[in-house]
């Protein structure tokens, strides 16, 4: 059972993989694949390939349906490692619970935070937006308790072969620019 104390954890996981799966509009469509910069491209190239990633992850959650399990499988195509274990489990644990979850996240700001030298894995400083989300039990309540409206994050994004997968979420709390 979800329990309110480890509320600022759950919220992230909350945030970042059950933003807007109400009743999506359309059914959803898996997100574009971002091919990979070459290794003579820029880190520039390595952080618009992860921004890119992460973009399309976000839209992914916001088509999410928690009654519907086919939903998950665009935002957890563009995960890999932890970060997919998280949202899988995340996904079914509330869809077990009969959350529903109500509105959509927005990206604030994402900016550069990292690039590796063999420009592959880059870690992105994010800015979301979850004012209007909210998760709420089978009886309407609010699951979701305190929180800032503007989530800081670290989100680390990993070029395998030649796509970026996000590999992990973690939040920012101290992120000042948010």
């Amino acid at each position: 059972m979800f329990v309110r104390r480890h509320a600022v954890a759950a919220l992230v996981v909350v945030a970042l993989l059950t933003s807007g799966c109400g009743s999506p509009a359309s059914p959803p469509t898996l997100a574009p694949t971002t091919a990979a910069p070459s290794p003579t491209d820029s880190a520039a190239a390595a952080y618009a390939a992860a921004e890119a990633t992460y973009r399309a992850y976000v839209d992914a959650l916001n088509a999410v349906d928690l009654d519907d399990p086919s939903t998950f499988e665009a935002a957890l195509a563009l995960t890999r490692e932890e970060a997919k274990a998280s949202a899988a489990a995340s996904f079914e644990n509330m869809r077990s619970q009969g959350w529903t979850v109500e509105g959509a996240s927005r990206i604030a700001s994402v900016s550069p935070n990292e690039v590796d030298e063999a420009q592959t894995h880059a870690i992105l400083s994010v800015c979301l937006d979850v004012s209007q989300v909210n998760v709420v039990d089978e009886k309407g309540a609010s699951v979701v308790g305190d929180r800032p409206d503007i989530q800081g994050l670290r989100v680390s994004v990993s070029r395998f072969g030649e796509r970026w997968l996000i590999t992990k979420f973690e939040s920012d709390p101290g992120r000042t620019s948010c």
